[in-house]
């Protein structure tokens, strides 16, 4: 199986064109090709296929098997990686996931792709699209969630995927290998979530940790940045743009007056090669 590695922010991704190389098994071949000791390594494994809605499909496997609805880094590699590869001369286009059509578009300076900005939708709101317990028509703001006997107070928000994100005092303080996987997991997410720890540093300024939902920390997450600046909003924290730092460096994130989230940032491919082992 033919492969390119890529990473947006640290946050990396095995990509494989699904027009030439087919696997039949996709949740044992994200598990195996993630592995870090004995496979590629990688937060994700993803499919790049044909579709009949969009420019091209993608999906995503987790390092634990279980497929992501979306995923901004991962989108932003995808246009990249479809560019630079030949599947498509077009610097726009639109991508099929679990979560809806997609629509990323190259960013160029002096004739070279620079960054990728991705129009990644509205952020959907209500509890049942969370999804997450309780009247599914209301809004779930700065929700106490208790675990272990410590009061979190979060915002929940899908940008396709789920989000809680909480806001802190100091975000070194959090023991997030202690506590994300627990509140990932918590009840009142049938589907689990994912986390955002956040310390706002400026009305335009954020600063974000995060616990991926099936992968654990991870040093960047572009929905999770999106999902942050939502809650910054509606929690009266920042204005409608601004700068979201991450582990792996910063996104620039933007709640338009289309009420759409655009988010802009990286995407780099490391290396490519040819997986041996038996999928």
């Amino acid at each position: 199986m033919q492969f390119s590695k890529w990473q947006g922010l640290g946050n990396d991704f095995v990509i494989v064109n699904g027009f030439k190389d087919k696997v039949t098994d996709y949740r044992t071949a994200a598990i195996e090709v993630c592995d870090r000791h004995f496979g590629i390594g990688a937060d994700g494994l993803v499919f790049v296929l044909p579709s009949e809605t969009a420019d091209f499909k993608m999906r995503i496997f987790n390092s634990d098997g279980s497929e992501a609805e979306m995923c901004g880094n991962v989108t932003r590699c995808v246009a990249r990686y479809v560019y630079e590869n030949g599947l498509t001369d077009k610097t726009k286009i639109t991508l099929e996931t679990l979560a809806g059509p997609i629509r990323p578009e190259l960013i160029f300076d002096e004739g070279r792709v620079t960054d990728v900005r991705v129009d990644m939708g509205l952020p959907r709101l209500k509890r049942a699209d969370i999804p997450m317990t309780g009247n599914g028509d209301l809004e779930a703001i700065n929700e106490p969630v208790i675990v272990d006997g410590h009061t979190y107070y979060g915002t929940a928000v899908s940008m396709g995927n789920p989000h809680f994100v909480i806001f802190v005092d100091d975000i070194n303080a959090v023991d997030l290998p202690l506590v994300g996987p627990k509140l990932e997991t918590f009840p009142a997410f049938p589907r689990k979530t994912n986390v955002e720890f956040v310390q706002v540093i400026t009305d335009k300024e954020l600063k974000m940790r995060v616990w991926e939902r099936g992968a654990g920390i991870t040093l960047a997450c572009g929905t999770g940045a999106c999902a942050t600046l939502t809650a910054a909003v509606l929690n009266g924290k920042t204005g409608r743009k601004a700068t979201v730092h991450l582990d792996g460096g910063d996104l620039s994130i933007e709640w338009s007056t289309d009420d759409h989230i655009y988010m802009s940032g990286p995407a780099t491919e490391v290396f490519r090669g040819e997986y041996l082992l038996k999928l």
